[in-house]
């Protein structure tokens, strides 16, 4: 592509806004628009778990899921919910989502993803060194946290993907649990620890402080609501938004799950759904955490940040319209009260966002056919770990015309 013509990014989250870095970073105009801020409060990009994870390569389907999810959902003390009314809209989508809940299948999702996050904390810190932004990213090892062997060695299926994508654990037992981590409960008496892995002490503010990066360098930012797309001979001319079209010779799709409609009136129809999690920040905390944690029998993860201990997680069916429900909340604060119980802290933060679900848990990367829209959504539970790699893959589609790494794992004519 030309330098000279101009990119319309829309959608400032964590993939938005690394690919207008590296498209900007080739020489191109590039100009993101969103309806909100960087980094604000309600967007997928500000309450994730906050960690950077080259190990992230395990979907939530895998074998002997669709067994299992039955008792799941009625389990009081297991984080999957689903909001009985929005069943019928769900189910077309959710039976594509277990038709994946296999070996096979959950092997083939596995070595997608880890294209995407294998090189994950190598990523971020490409995309921010030397800026401001870079303050945000801390190194950390990242420990899976189990009641016993016995639960530890039930996992081995998926650690089994994790070896197989080069990520071994080092496993401490007994004792050794609170010599490593003082402030672990005695619920926990086995940590897998992952070498080399990462977090972001502020993920709303990291996001946030690439976008001034961005601006920065030249980029522009214009908050407005996106409306349709101008098509010419099949091909993008500009947007379409509630203050006026905006001229463009290409555009990215990066608004997670909200994306599905502007790339269904492009010809791709994605099976996409929200994956509604939860988070809550215990501000001012008692204690002060070495590492950041995969909480297996809650599964839920814990962060130290800058505004306190986040815990993130919850799997809850329910659509973008409904307000937030209590009981996801209520048992995450049990489960955090189980696991730490020695914590203290001055008040909380609840939060609940939407994480972009594909039916087949890999993104969705690459050009709607012909049009020029490149998208770059679909991340489920690896968005703000893959969001530099996904943003640096599409700017090499847009630039170069093509990758020297196989994308056709995220190609979105998959679905049809």
């Amino acid at each position: 592509m030309n330098t000279d013509q101009t990119i319309v990014v829309i959608g400032a989250g964590i993939v938005g806004i690394s690919t207008a870095i590296w498209l900007q970073r080739s020489g191109c105009k590039v100009i993101v628009v969103d309806r909100g801020k960087p980094g604000h409060d309600k967007g997928t990009s500000y309450g994730n778990g906050g960690i950077i994870v080259p190990s992230g390569v395990a979907p939530v389907t895998g074998p002997g899921m669709i067994t299992k999810s039955p008792k799941m959902l009625l389990d009081p003390n297991f984080p999957l919910f689903l909001r009985w009314p929005y069943l019928p809209k769900l189910l077309p989508w959710l039976v594509k989502y277990l038709s994946n809940a296999n070996a096979t299948d959950t092997r083939r999702i596995s070595k997608g993803l880890s294209v995407i996050v294998g090189d994950a904390v190598d990523q971020h810190k490409s995309l921010a060194r030397g800026t401001p932004a870079e303050k945000w990213l801390a190194d950390s090892d990242y420990c899976f946290a189990y009641a016993d062997r016995a639960a530890f060695e039930a996992d081995e299926f998926v650690f089994g993907l994790r070896r197989d994508a080069g990520q071994v654990p080092e496993v401490i037992e007994g004792d050794a649990v609170r010599e490593y981590e003082p402030e672990m409960g005695a619920s926990v008496t086995l940590l897998a620890v992952m070498k080399d892995h990462g977090y972001v002490r502020s993920p709303g503010k990291y996001v946030a402080a690439l976008a001034e990066v961005f601006q920065s360098e030249g980029g522009e930012i214009r908050q407005v609501e996106v409306r349709d797309v101008d098509l010419s001979d099949g091909h993008i001319t500009g947007i379409v938004t509630d203050q006026g079209r905006i001229a463009c010779d290409a555009a990215v799709l990066a608004t997670g799950v909200w994306s599905k409609p502007l790339a269904k009136k492009l010809g791709v129809n994605v099976p996409l759904e929200s994956e509604r999690g939860y988070h809550i920040v215990f501000k001012d905390p008692s204690m002060n955490l070495r590492s950041t944690y995969m909480m297996t029998g809650g599964k839920f993860v814990v962060t130290p940040m800058e505004a306190g201990i986040r815990c993130a997680g919850v799997v809850e069916f329910g659509g973008l319209d409904a307000p937030a429900s209590e009981g996801p909340l209520k048992l995450l604060r049990r489960q955090v009260a189980q696991y730490f119980p020695q914590l203290e802290y001055s008040g909380t933060e609840e939060w609940m966002g939407h994480r972009p679900a594909t039916s087949d848990s890999l993104p969705v990367i690459g050009e709607l056919g012909q049009t020029g829209v490149f998208a770059g959504f679909g991340h489920h539970h690896i968005g703000l770990t893959g969001g530099p790699k996904t943003g640096r893959l599409i700017a090499d589609l847009i630039m170069q015309g093509g990758s020297n790494i196989d994308l056709s794992p995220f190609d979105p004519k998959r679905f049809n």
